[in-house]
């Protein structure tokens, strides 16, 4: 090769632009590896947020055959992590509520948790409430099944929260009774539109004396409607039934019977022994009452009907007495004549009451440790059992829709955990799978800069 040919070659070699392998490489590399990271974080997150959102959004197919509301025949405590009633999917219905001192029915701060069962399959809700409180009694389920009336729990301004179950909000009835202190729901109107409430108001210092105020409150939020005041220790309002058109309520010995508007329309003194039923005590024609008696001998329960206008016994019903109960509740009535009752188990551990109480009646489930509902059917000889309920749920409130449908269904209350847990578990995954990520970050970079620098070592320029 001549000398001015190796010139030739040199300049033209000279020419050729360079092409930058290396960094090319590098910057093809590190892009493969950030997308193959990425990949790998979506993968994660993904399978985070299939925890989360798969047990909120999948709702348990209904059999066609359950499609009506119907009474489960046994309860189950609520499931650790079960959904609240503000939860999507909505209960829409429910069939049964429940409360007691079991150990899922309880809350921090004193807060007690009343649990709610689906109208026609076990879905099972919860929710809080501030105070004691128990079902049939101070916290209680519409008619319908659609609804739910609690105190609000507020000692400036006391009221009551209406809880709508198909959408999950609550609306607040704010009391219209000048100084009360507080606000309690003791019943529904037959037809779901309105609730008896009552309200305590002070008449002496530092509240040594009270008066128990009755109102009619529409749930939407229209004007309070007056029915009846009187001494606190008479319990006004500690029982009411409903037909429609009409209340019946216990005061004291008597029973008063008056119309929506307020407005008496008889009364009548209880025979000693007696109470008013309970929330059923209407005849399903709604010609009569319904009177629950002890037998001072043997201790049993029996039902007897009397006129609503003069409280005579108007007919005899031939349904079993229920024994071994230290109060009974009347729910309603099933298509069959059966009379639907909350049958409350003594309660031998209760601690004494203190002495200013010991004048009233102790509540059902003040005095009460376990409760079962009982089907007393004309004719029969003994009572049936239609729902039982775990140790230390001592009150329940049945939808009158439910018992007037007469249907009783195999119940499965759920095991495990419930949604709000895989819910918790969800978020918890994601949160560690983000620290995992950015603390390696560090560590995967100076990985890829010594890998880099290595492959770096064998390319061309």
């Amino acid at each position: 090769m001549t000398a001015r040919l190796r010139d030739a070659l040199r300049s033209a070699a000279e020419d050729v632009p360079t092409y930058p392998v290396y960094d090319r490489a590098v910057a093809t590399a590190r892009r493969s590896r950030r997308r193959r990271l990425a990949a790998a974080a979506g993968v994660v997150v993904l399978l985070a947020l299939t925890g989360v959102v798969v047990p909120l959004t999948h709702i348990p197919a209904i059999d066609p055959a359950a499609a009506d509301a119907a009474l489960p025949d046994r309860l189950g405590l609520p499931p650790i992590g079960t959904l609240h009633v503000s939860d999507r999917p909505r209960l829409g219905s429910a069939s049964v509520i429940f409360t007691g001192p079991a150990p899922r029915l309880r809350g921090w701060n004193n807060a007690s948790v009343v649990g709610l069962v689906g109208a026609d399959a076990d879905h099972y809700r919860i929710m809080r409430v501030g105070g004691q409180v128990a079902a049939g009694e101070t916290v209680h389920l519409s008619p319908d099944g659609q609804h739910l009336a609690r105190p609000d729990g507020d000692e400036d301004e006391p009221g009551i929260d209406v809880v709508d179950l198909a959408t999950g909000r609550t609306r607040q009835l704010k009391s219209s009774v000048t100084n009360t202190v507080a606000s309690t729901p003791v019943g529904w109107a037959a037809d779901s539109a309105s609730l008896v409430v009552r309200d305590e108001v002070p008449v002496a210092f530092a509240g040594a004396t009270y008066t128990s105020v009755l109102s009619i409150v529409p749930v939407d939020g229209g004007r309070w409607t007056a029915l009846a005041s009187g001494a606190q220790e008479a319990r006004f309002g500690s029982i009411v039934a409903a037909a429609p058109g009409r209340l019946a309520y216990q005061a004291g010995r008597t029973v008063t019977v008056a119309d929506m508007q307020g407005r008496e329309l008889s009364s009548f003194p209880l025979p000693d022994g007696s109470s008013l039923a309970g929330k059923g005590a209407w005849s399903p024609d709604g010609a009569t009452l319904t009177l629950a008696t002890r037998q001072p001998t043997t201790g049993e329960w029996t039902l007897h009907r009397v006129d609503p206008r003069t409280g005579r016994d108007d007919e005899s019903l031939r349904l079993p007495a229920v024994a071994g109960a230290v109060a009974i509740r009347l729910l309603g009535w099933a298509p069959d004549g059966s009379a639907l009752v909350a049958a409350y188990q003594e309660d031998l551990e209760a601690p004494e009451r203190p002495l200013e109480e010991q004048a009233q009646p102790p509540a059902p489930a003040e005095q009460a440790s376990g409760v079962r509902v009982l089907a007393l059917t004309p004719g029969a000889t003994a009572p049936r059992t239609v729902l039982t309920a775990p140790a230390q749920v001592n009150a329940v409130d049945v939808a009158d829709q439910v018992i007037r449908g007469g249907r009783v269904r195999d119940a499965q209350p759920p095991g495990g955990v419930g949604g709000r847990f895989w819910l918790w578990t969800g978020l918890a995954m994601m949160l560690v799978a983000g620290a995992v990520l950015y603390g390696a970050r560090g560590r995967v970079r100076r990985w890829l800069d010594r890998r880099d620098q290595r492959d770096g070592d064998g390319v061309l320029h």
